[in-house]
């Protein structure tokens, strides 16, 4: 289908489990929340209200840091059941507009409404109607862009944070991305960031000047799109059935793991966790996998933080989850630094979709 014809909604739910948090208890609305764990807990912040980010605070900020940033912020415990329910409700209001949805998380998702007649097809007031269906019922907020691709809408739907939406028309593209910083375009971490930085990159015009071999040269098979996200162009279809990529475990310890054969004691533990969290994505697979086919594993990696919160991973080729084999990397990882651990995880990564059929492994 002719892109400038296909019609994206990214929507964006405003603060998500904060806004629960300030919806069911009336007495936070207007004040400094952070969801998360607690600071003698080593907790971190699961996300926080817009008051809170007025003082810094952000998501995946230990929580000790986000009491120094604000002293009077509210914490709220994770209470991940009431967000998942709320969850699908939202999911069930978007299946009153289109079948065509691919969650990202449990407060995003990207719908193609090209060709429905609802709102007398104008992808605009149906995601104004889904914002103001969401409002009526679970009352809390949700921001939207709409755009003729993924990328575009994405980006979009942060422009009029929070409670808005934006609109970029096939005829707005070139205006829209003319300004846009790198840092915007999926896939540009901060080591592509300064790279693109030390050779005077900064917006997506600054990228225009590159052609294609030049980018590739520069940075690999990624340099193909870039060359296009640059320009707004992105073909990625909505995908209904999104495959698992990886499944992963991790611990935050209450007292630094002073060594290695400590960090050891701990992967028994968080072996058995993952193993149960891999079975549980073996099951989901039957449920949307008639043929039966197994997931195949590409690849085990383990995750350190140590008490400098420097983090540092490992990863290997293997074809099967195996102890010895995360015990091997956890040791090349603990000896990058030698230092006391606050973080230990075990990961595994799925083939691709190009390699395995494609399933849903969400959960």
């Amino acid at each position: 289908m002719n892109e400038s014809l296909r019609k994206i909604i990214h929507v964006d739910m405003d603060c998500f489990y904060a806004a629960i948090e300030a919806r069911d208890f009336p007495e936070l609305k207007g004040k400094a929340i952070a969801v998360g764990g607690q600071p003698d807990k080593r907790g971190v912040v699961a996300t926080c209200s817009y008051e809170a980010r007025a003082f810094g605070i952000h998501s995946a900020m230990p929580m000790g840091q986000a009491i120094k940033k604000c002293p009077h912020l509210i914490i709220q415990p994770v209470r991940m059941s009431v967000y998942q329910e709320v969850s699908k409700g939202v999911k069930s209001i978007f299946k009153n507009y289109t079948d065509v949805i691919q969650p990202l998380s449990l407060d995003e998702a990207f719908l193609d409404v090209t060709g429905s007649e609802h709102c007398h097809g104008s992808a605009t007031l149906i995601a104004q109607q889904i914002r103001q269906d969401i409002r009526n019922e679970h009352q809390i907020t949700a921001s939207a862009g709409i755009a003729p691709n993924k990328f575009l809408a994405k980006i979009a739907s942060d422009w009029n944070k929070p409670n808005g939406q934006f609109v970029v028309t096939p005829d707005a593209i070139a205006g829209f991305v003319k300004d846009l910083p790198v840092k915007k375009i999926y896939g540009v971490g901060k080591v592509t960031a300064k790279k693109m930085h030390d050779m005077g990159i900064t917006t997506c015009t600054d990228l225009q000047q590159l052609d294609q071999k030049r980018l590739q040269q520069r940075f690999g098979v990624f340099g193909r799109t870039l060359y296009n996200l640059c320009r707004g162009i992105d073909d990625r279809p909505v995908r209904v059935h999104s495959e698992r990529k990886s499944v992963s475990v991790e611990d935050t310890f209450l007292h630094d793991l002073p060594d290695l054969p400590a960090c050891m004691a701990e992967a028994q533990r968080l072996y058995d966790m993952l193993l149960t969290r891999h079975d549980r994505a073996m099951a989901r697979q039957k449920e949307h996998n008639s043929a039966g086919q197994k997931i195949k594993i590409k690849a085990l990696y383990v995750k350190l933080r140590f008490h400098n919160f420097q983090t540092t991973t490992a990863q290997q080729i293997h074809p099967n989850l195996d102890l010895k084999v995360y015990q091997h990397l956890i040791k090349t990882a603990w000896q990058r630094q030698g230092k006391p651990v606050r973080l230990l995880g075990l990961g595994v990564q799925y083939q691709k979709a190009a390699d395995i059929e494609q399933i849903d492994l969400g959960f």
